[in-house]
This record gives C-alpha cells, sequence and structure tokens, in this order.
C-alpha cells in the first residue's frame, strides 16, 4: 500500500483537504448504504455496516449523516448500486485495481476506461492484474497513536502480519478473515483507529520514473476524483525526492 499512501499524502500537502473530505464522505455514505441494504440494518449483527460506520465515525462524519445514509438503504425507492471491480496497467507498467459502486455500469466503464486512456493506460479483463496482490486486512493509526516499537508490540500481541510505520501513520496488515479481531484487539491498546478495511496490498512494486509518475498520479487522481468509484490500488514505488517534486 506504499504507493497509495505517497499519492493520498501528495493530495493532502496540495490543500484539498475540502473537497477531499466533501468526496469522502459521500463516498463513505454510499458504502454504509450498501453494507445497510445487502445486510441487517443494525450494524452489531452487520460486521460490514460496523466497518462502514467506524471508517465514517473516524473521519468525523456527523452521526445525522451516518444514520441518513442507513435510512436510505431501507427505502423502498433506495437507490441499487453494483460493486464493480476494474483491472488494468498504468503508466510503467503500474499494475492498478479501481473498485467502483455505481448505479449506472455502463457510465463507470466508460469513465474508467478513458481516464486509462487518457493516461497511457489500458484497461484489461478481470483478473489480468489482480494475481499480483493479496486480499488482506489494513488498519490505519495516525503517528500519534504511539512509537513504532508500541504499535508494533500491540500489533503482534493482537495477531496482526505486519506493520509499516513513519512519521504520520502507522500501517498494521493482517489476514482480511481476522480483521473484526485485531482490530478490536488494537483498539483496546491504542484507541480508535483511522480506518479499519479489506484492501489489496500488491506482492512487488514497480520502479517508476519521475516522467511516468507525474502521468501515473494524473491518472490516480482521476480515478479517485470520479463519484463511483471508491478505492483505488496501484503497485507503483516512487523515491522520495520524485515525490516532493510532485508535492510541489
Amino acid at each position: 500500500m506504499a504507493g497509495h499512501s505517497q499519492f493520498k499524502n501528495i493530495m493532502h500537502r496540495k490543500g484539498r483537504q475540502d473537497a477531499v473530505r466533501s468526496k469522502l464522505f459521500s463516498k463513505l455514505s454510499k458504502e454504509i448504504t450498501v453494507a445497510a441494504k445487502h445486510g441487517d440494518p443494525d450494524p452489531a449483527s452487520n460486521p460490514r455496516l460496523r466497518l462502514a460506520i467506524q471508517n465514517a465515525k473516524a473521519q468525523s462524519m456527523p452521526k445525522e449523516n451516518i444514520q441518513r445514509a442507513i435510512n436510505k438503504s431501507q427505502g423502498g425507492d433506495a437507490e441499487s448500486y453494483d460493486e464493480i471491480r476494474y483491472e488494468g496497467y498504468g503508466p510503467g507498467g503500474v499494475a492498478v485495481i479501481v473498485e467502483a459502486l455505481t448505479d449506472n455500469r455502463n457510465r463507470t466503464a466508460s469513465n474508467v476506461r478513458s481516464y486509462f486512456t487518457k493516461c497511457g493506460g489500458a484497461m484489461g479483463e478481470t483478473g489480468s492484474v489482480s494475481f499480483m496482490f493479496d486480499r488482506v486486512g489494513e488498519i490505519l493509526y495516525p503517528g500519534k497513536a504511539g512509537g513504532a516499537e508500541t504499535v508494533l508490540e500491540a500489533a503482534i500481541e493482537a495477531g496482526a502480519e505486519d506493520v509499516q510505520s513513519d512519521a504520520d501513520t502507522h500501517t498494521i496488515i493482517c489476514a482480511f478473515e481476522d480483521l473484526g479481531d485485531v482490530s478490536k484487539a488494537l483498539e483496546g491498546a491504542l484507541g480508535e483507529p483511522e480506518s479499519v478495511k479489506i484492501v489489496w496490498k500488491p506482492q512487488t512494486l514497480t520502479p517508476v520514473d519521475s516522467e511516468k509518475a507525474q502521468t501515473l498520479m494524473k491518472l490516480v487522481g482521476l480515478l479517485e476524483d470520479d463519484d463511483d468509484v471508491q478505492n483505488v490500488y496501484a503497485n507503483f514505488d516512487i523515491d522520495e525526492e520524485t515525490m516532493a517534486a510532485l508535492a510541489g
């Protein structure tokens, strides 16, 4: 997830917090609505909804927004969203996975394909790149949650598989089927996390030069800005100097 996290840091450093937060709330609401519609509207008996609400709260989403999203799932005229995964290659041969929730498959597919094409990439068939990723649980904590050693010890005790720490974030990885138990144990030790989700973690990273990096970030940005796209994962490896230059 290094590449994905690096991109997030750039977006925030460029001062887009307000726009990003508004779009984030919209996407969190959609996930809550879908989780509640496909399962029980009571988070106590719906693990997916429980995680969606937890992530929304971690982003300071108001309680009324969360409840509104749940209520929306129960209405007879509730929108129906399809969960779709797109896969392809971006600039520099970087593998990209795009997860979407959409009420119009044709619109979303057309948009995603246009983003890949515009940035010199190509969309592939489902399964064309996902074999290069592992489906795992990811729990994020802010740097202030504790020192690297403290977080590592808590993660090991909770049953996690890996921890990556930097000045801003602690990224804890676990088997996806253990996500609920591990996140609960960590919450007792470190407090409430920033996010708890199932993600695609690249098995290996693809080095990208500075020229390709700029176009790749444009592709990821276009994808992330699309209202139908929930998550974007890519296996790129960009050096710190290039990342700093892209951050402006």
